[in-house]
């Protein structure tokens, strides 16, 4: 299927690149699946205090302290979070997190990173301030931009994340083999369909200096976001910045993984920001600065 879409845009692209654009972006802002829960993330998924604000369904669990933030992905739903969420709770913290528009079992049509922060603030109004942030794939920028636009959190983890946010962009046009012209044409379209034309969007969403301690976790083979992503988070996060390489887990297996969650939520609860993050479960990780 892929491939013929490739083709056919490919096709079109030569004979009219903005008509290419067009067609490009209404695939581009589809997912055209819903994650559904699975049945090891059932258990967990019942157990959620469910709130539906704006179409968008809303979970908390726990007894509403020491509250942390859960952000999922593209295609990807607040279920994949169950292993998180019962260390979390194992540990006395309150879990809280959403299925975005158009995901999960939320209504309605795919929001930008802009309707993404204004669902983070109510999220905030509603639980926080949060302990900390935990996010996955195209949830990384989302939560950094929240976070960076005023919502409160002690610390970051980022999993498998895109820091670059023109990468959406060039990533989807290279999955298709579409030309530079097509790319163009897509971004001028994300540009106007969501951002009233502004052109500085590739800068303004893409990752900056972060003042707040950050774990970024990433593997080797992912084969949905280049783990050289990883790489623009820890130099623009610096000395607060914290690396954990992982093998062998790709871009969705590392979300279950034991010595992830572990690792994770260690430094959350790691409050001292002058040491180093610790774990008893994922002895031999390399974590570094």
């Amino acid at each position: 299927m892929q491939k013929l879409v490739s083709v056919g845009l490919q096709t079109i692209g030569v004979l009219s690149p903005r008509l290419g654009g067009r067609l490009a972006f209404n695939l581009w802002r589809r997912p055209l699946a819903r994650g559904r829960v699975r049945p090891d993330e059932q258990a967990v998924h019942d157990a959620a205090r469910v709130q539906i604000v704006d179409n968008v369904k809303t979970y908390s669990w726990g007894d509403g302290n020491r509250p942390v933030l859960l952000v999922h992905g593209w295609r990807s739903r607040a279920s994949r979070y169950a292993g998180f969420i019962t260390r979390l709770l194992e540990l006395g913290y309150s879990p809280v997190s959403y299925d975005a528009p158009a995901h999960g079992d939320s209504d309605g049509d795919v929001v930008s990173i802009l309707g993404h922060q204004q669902i983070i603030r109510g999220l905030e109004e509603r639980h926080g301030p949060f302990e900390g942030v935990i996010a996955h794939s195209l949830g990384v920028p989302f939560a950094l931009y929240a976070v960076r636009e005023g919502v409160e959190a002690k610390r970051l983890v980022m999993i498998s994340g895109v820091a670059d946010f023109g990468y959406l962009a060039d990533t989807f046009c290279a999955q298709l083999g579409l030309g530079p012209k097509i790319n163009q044409q897509l971004r001028r379209r994300i540009e106007h369909g969501y951002f009233d034309g502004d052109d500085q969007i590739w800068t303004r969403f893409s990752v900056t200096t972060g003042k707040l301690e950050l774990l970024v976790v990433h593997n080797d083979e992912d084969e949905v976001v280049d783990p050289a992503q990883a790489q623009v988070l820890l130099r623009n996060y610096g000395d607060r910045a914290h690396f954990l390489p992982t093998t062998g887990l790709g871009h969705r297996k590392i979300l279950s993984d034991p010595a992830v969650i572990a690792e994770a939520v260690a430094f959350l609860q790691d409050s001292d920001q002058d040491s180093e993050v610790h774990s008893d479960v994922a002895e031999g990780l390399d974590l570094s600065a």
